[in-house]
């Protein structure tokens, strides 16, 4: 799938485009892989670090739709990874996140379609199911182009699909990292906005692993979901620290008790397989007939139940802290 094959990555120079472009290098013999970032420094550590004769880095922002353009001539297969996404930032910066989810993903889908690429799979978030914050919404609107997509391109054209998962564990900004950086400092009282709260637990490389299947797996216009582990919160602060002290500080703006990645709303587009839902479009493409119960490596799926929701809340497992901690051994 990926041998031989031109792959760009926007973001490339995020926690999860470093993994991805690692994992790509070192499992696969790609002809060449494009990082597309406007960070020059991390460009230039991860060059620094990688040192591979197949790797291209192009500064520039999803935001510059002819920059995008110049950076896809050639490129067979496109992950979306680029995004404003700190809950708190986009409260207080509206349109920046929605010039950078929006508006950007949009100029991935018609830079992807105009360089002839294969297929694209941007990168979603639990945050996008029900949404209540502003970066939640973007990348609700930002899925629903993706999606859309596929009748931009026509029969013939690129195709489009997304993955949602939920927190990472270690990339930047997650509350592990934050936790693990008190640890450091010496201090023992960790900041939990609620003892109730819960989140999707995905690691880094089963992320990374999740998106490489999907592309063997998409037909186009699917929203893919991983079945993954829930955590609670405070847990997490007895995994890094059992002796540490918790200290609730209530919700933070736009932020969730729980978090969704198939809405109940959702429930009558969603089919189950074996370790992962798809979410179908509501819309229906006007030039193709594809059957999403049957997967391209031939498992069959079934619809779920009418009002299933797959909820941090009710998820039918938890990791425990010691869990946590033996996921999380890379980070602490």
């Amino acid at each position: 799938m990926f041998d031989g094959k031109s792959i760009l990555v926007t973001g490339g120079t995020g926690s999860f485009g470093r993994k991805f472009v690692d994992t790509l290098l070192n499992r696969f013999n790609p002809a060449r892989v494009v990082v597309y970032s406007r960070d020059e420094l991390k460009q230039y550590e991860m060059e620094h670090d990688l040192k591979d004769s197949r790797m291209r880095f192009f500064i520039g922002d999803v935001r510059d739709k002819e920059r995008l353009i110049v950076a896809m001539k050639g490129v067979d297969l496109v992950v979306h990874a680029a995004a404003l996404k700190q809950v708190p930032a986009a409260e207080y910066n509206p349109m920046e996140c929605i010039k950078t989810n929006i508006l950007g993903g949009q100029n991935v889908i018609e830079a992807s379609i105009q360089c002839e690429v294969s297929k694209v799979i941007a990168l979603s978030t639990d945050k996008a199911a029900n949404p209540i914050n502003l970066y939640g919404a973007t990348k609700l609107a930002a899925d629903k182009l993706f999606v859309a997509g596929n009748n931009l391109a026509g029969a013939r054209g690129t195709r489009f699909a997304v993955v949602r998962y939920g927190n990472v564990t270690g990339s930047r900004g997650s509350v592990l990292e934050l936790f693990a950086r008190l640890k450091a400092s010496g201090k023992r009282i960790y900041p939990v906005t609620d003892k109730r709260m819960t989140r999707f637990w995905i690691t880094l490389d089963q992320g990374v692993d999740f998106v490489l299947r999907s592309f063997s797996l998409m037909q186009g216009g699917e929203i893919f979901v991983p079945k993954i582990p829930s955590v609670k919160i405070a847990d997490i602060v007895t995994a890094i620290d059992p002796h540490g002290e918790v200290e609730f500080v209530g919700i933070r703006p736009g932020e969730k008790l729980h978090e969704v990645m198939c809405p109940e709303e959702s429930s009558r587009d969603t089919i189950a397989f074996n370790d992962y839902f798809v979410i179908t479009p509501s819309i229906k493409f006007f030039d193709s007939q594809i059957e999403y119960r049957q997967s391209l490596d031939g498992e069959k799926g079934a619809l779920v139940d009418d009002g299933f929701e797959y909820s941090s809340e009710t998820n039918d497992t938890f990791l425990t802290p010691e869990q946590i901690r033996e996921s999380s051994h890379l980070v602490l």
